[in-house]
């Protein structure tokens, strides 16, 4: 491995150039009559770090699987660096992949499965040896390079994947789920290690999987897909705080959504009706457009947003019963009935705030710009 890819140091993706590294222009895949992938839009910058976020069945996979080859469009194109590649095979888009079984060689040591990509490329003698000690002291296993894929631990395996993903110095990383197989500990350990490897190398990494924090975790943008196509893609913070549809706000960690329409609008502040009439104020803190006066739209607020007690001065109030609380360790858990829609809401509080008791009557409250309005 160079020093080009052991030393380079990035500085973030680089997110405003008006070239993408990766086009997925108006890309589709179908098999039979089912559309796994529907003509689909997405640009990726050079040394970004793209999670691809759905349930299963959304088409993240099979995207991915075009990207690398594996799969052709049915229509559409994929571009890297400028050049058209959805027509070449795998091995000519220089392209590091990650599957989430590892597909190590079982009958190969951790040097020879990190040496294949190599001598496939026709890399032989000391440049291979050279490059493949730097590989494996890059994921720290330089000490296990002797032993056999059954030898070692899930994490261990992971690394070695990785490793020989990344050997031939590829342009861009591709990971399926490469973290589903391993416990919690070492999955949240090795979320941490891919993103301080990602920031090292500059690398370009588009990742897959159907976690919401470890999406949250490690990508510089998210994409959310659902039934073959992307919902939303922004960065974590806009993607949890600012979800643009229903789904986003349900996928993306837990969330509140009150039914209502639209009473008025002001600039960058939005009224929204309830059943009964109570009114709640909404600021979208930016000009995008919303539905029309009358439309039903649904307000999402997150749980750890919400205020029990007195509500600070211009807060959004809310008549509640609390109906249970669950104990979860650093907060508790509270599933409150909501009178003014008879709907259920869900808060999260500290130990120390949730002192009321089974059955109370209390007002729930939370600012303006702590919620946000989603399309049907």
């Amino acid at each position: 491995m160079s020093s080009r890819l052991l030393c380079h140091q990035k500085s973030g993706p680089t997110l405003n150039k008006p070239q993408p590294y990766i086009r997925c222009d108006q890309v589709a895949k179908s098999f039979g009559p089912h559309k796994a992938v529907d003509s689909l839009f997405l640009d990726i910058a050079e040394g970004e770090f793209l999670s691809l976020l759905g349930p299963s069945g959304s088409g993240k996979t099979t995207l991915l699987m075009m990207i690398a080859g594996f799969e052709t469009p049915t229509s559409g194109d994929i571009w890297i660096a400028g050049r058209r590649v959805d027509h070449l095979p795998p091995h000519k888009r220089n392209m590091g992949v990650v599957f989430q079984n590892y597909a190590l060689f079982p009958h190969l040591t951790v040097a020879q499965n990190v040496a294949f990509p190599l001598e496939m490329r026709g890399v032989r003698g000391g440049a291979l040896r050279t490059r493949v000690d730097q590989a494996l002291d890059l994921v720290q296993l330089g000490h296990l390079r002797q032993r056999r894929p059954d030898q070692l631990s899930g994490g261990q395996q992971q690394r070695v994947a990785l490793a020989r993903a990344l050997v031939f110095e590829p342009r861009v990383v591709l990971m399926d789920e490469p973290l589903g197989a391993l416990d919690k500990r070492l999955r949240e350990q090795m979320q941490l290690d891919i993103r301080a490897l990602h920031r090292r190398l500059g690398l370009t990494i588009v990742f897959v999987t159907h976690d919401q924090s470890e999406a949250l975790t490690m990508s510089d943008r998210i994409a959310v897909f659902n039934a073959g196509k992307i919902e939303q893609v922004g960065t974590p913070r806009d993607i949890y705080d600012h979800p643009e549809t229903r789904f986003v706000a349900e996928f993306i960690g837990e969330t509140n959504l009150l039914e209502g329409t639209v009473a008025a609008t002001n600039g960058t502040a939005v009224t929204v009706r309830l059943s009964d009439g109570k009114e709640i104020r909404v600021d979208r803190g930016d000009a995008r457009d919303v539905a029309p006066i009358g439309a039903p739209v649904a307000v999402s607020v997150r749980p750890e947003r919400i205020h029990l007690g007195e509500p600070s001065a211009g807060a959004n109030a809310l008549q509640v019963k609390l109906l249970d609380s669950v104990y979860h360790g650093d907060h508790l858990r509270l599933e409150l009935l909501v009178a003014q829609t008879t709907g259920r809401m869900i808060a999260k509080a500290s130990r120390s705030d949730a002192t009321s008791a089974i059955g109370s009557q209390l007002t729930a409250s939370f600012a303006a710009h702590d919620c946000w309005i989603v399309r049907k």
